[in-house]
């Protein structure tokens, strides 16, 4: 007989995880630990970790049937089975070990095990700044960066237009465009992994000051692909004494060197025009 093995995601019931009718065991993650997941079921291939929660049951029969949370020794425990390992398991995975299990054990013949993810904690990216719904973001399957803005609610009024990737891994944030994710390529658009942050800062901080020969000196927002010719355009263009070629930009606190008008302005960057020679 054909293995059948039902993968899906199970609707939330009334009084469920939030309201603590999963009994906690020794060694467990605190219930609130785990975000319940919604919308489409979470894939079969997702890899299981300590503190997600799976509801596990036998198709066409009641007398086999928990709800669990895996163990941060990565076990589960079940009726019949006992202690049975999860983590690092597909949850395809892990319901044909269970199906194993209960045949091994002389229980159940040729049982069709389902196993469903209903709260996801090891996997997750930590999502803030001027987003619609700010906090942690479950990464029930593969997502790519332009899909957790969206989940989120997308960037506010407030928000720059850029957002910044911070891998789990270190190093310095990756700054994306987010007009450039809307319509990009998948190459422009990055898959985010477990322990990554995305950043949206406000706008109020992403601005820049020119000042000088310019008509309408000021602070102005810096947008993506922002350049100096642009700036000076929006500080009203040079002065009848000013000169492009007199350009001068400090950023944090230095002065640089060789600036083009084509290069690309920074948040915070001191713009200054000088007059020009007669």
């Amino acid at each position: 007989m054909r293995k059948l093995l039902s993968v899906g995601l199970a609707a939330m019931l009334a009084g469920g995880v939030a309201s603590g009718a999963l009994a906690q065991q020794p060694g467990e993650p605190a219930p609130s630990a785990s975000v319940p997941v919604s919308g489409a079921p979470v894939d079969i291939s997702y890899i299981l970790g300590a503190g997600d929660v799976i509801d596990i049951g036998l198709v066409g029969r009641n007398d086999f049937g928990s709800r669990a949370r895996v163990n941060t020794d990565g076990m589960i425990l079940l009726p019949y089975v006992g202690s049975i390992k999860a983590e690092g398991r597909t949850v395809l995975g892990f319901a044909d070990d269970v199906r194993q299990a209960l045949i091994k054990g002389g229980f159940f013949a040729d049982p069709v095990v389902r196993a469903d993810v209903v709260g996801v904690a090891s996997r997750y990216v930590t999502v803030l700044g001027a987003v619609g719904s700010p906090g942690l973001m479950p990464l029930d399957r593969s997502y790519r960066l332009s899909e957790i803005l969206a989940k989120v609610g997308g960037r506010t009024g407030s928000g720059a237009e850029y957002v910044l990737l911070t891998r789990a891994a270190g190093g310095e944030p990756q700054r994306y465009g987010i007009t450039a994710l809307a319509s990009g390529t998948a190459e422009q658009d990055p898959t985010v992994g477990t322990g990554d942050k995305i950043f949206i800062p406000s706008i109020e901080n992403e601005v820049f000051y020119i000042s000088g020969q310019v008509r309408s000196p000021g602070t102005f927002p810096v947008s993506a692909g922002l350049t100096y010719r642009m700036a000076i355009a929006k500080g009203g263009g040079v002065g009848e004494n000013g000169s492009e070629k007199k350009l001068k930009v400090v950023r944090k606190g230095e002065k640089l060197k060789k600036v083009k008008l084509e290069d690309l302005v920074q948040p915070g960057d001191i713009i200054t025009i000088g007059e020009r020679l007669f």
